[in-house]
């Protein structure tokens, strides 16, 4: 049994230590928004927020999560970080097939959140670990700096 925070609520889970914290969104608490992408850390179709720093949930084990708040894509919008981020993909309509998008949300939330006027440099960098089969980079880059625009 662990308990986990998820987007400010307490799940009491039956599940093992090792068992990464994807699966026990999606499969245990049923929050499907963070995705299966290659269950080895390199897509970031899985990315949440661990206290609001971006991690993979695939590899991330339940017993590592400890007293950490976990926040998911279902609950980010709720962040300063990530209701600008979220505004931002709608306004430039970022979004193609939309599978890796809710990591590329997650991942740009938490880079806003720690650094909120990134350069060019400083987006590619947070970025460069996930990837959008669809080739939506630049759109990703313009959203990224649209939502470190606002006020």
């Amino acid at each position: 049994m662990a308990t986990l925070n998820i987007n400010g609520q307490s799940h009491t889970i039956d599940a093992p230590p090792d068992m990464p914290v994807l699966w026990a969104l999606r499969d245990i608490v049923g929050l499907t928004g963070t995705k299966f992408g290659c269950g080895i850390a390199q897509c970031g179709a899985c990315t949440v927020h661990l206290d609001g720093v971006a991690v993979r949930s695939c590899v991330l084990p339940i017993a590592a999560v400890g007293d950490k708040k976990i926040t998911t894509i279902e609950a980010v919008g709720d962040t300063p970080a990530g209701k600008k981020v979220q505004a931002a993909w709608r306004h430039l309509d970022v979004v193609q097939c939309g599978y890796c998008q809710s990591g590329q949300v997650m991942q740009a939330a938490s880079l806003l959140a720690q650094n909120p006027n990134p350069s060019d440099a400083d987006i590619d960098a947070a970025m460069a670990g996930n990837i959008c089969r669809c080739g939506t980079y630049n759109r990703i880059r313009a959203a990224v700096k649209q939502a470190a625009k606002e006020a």
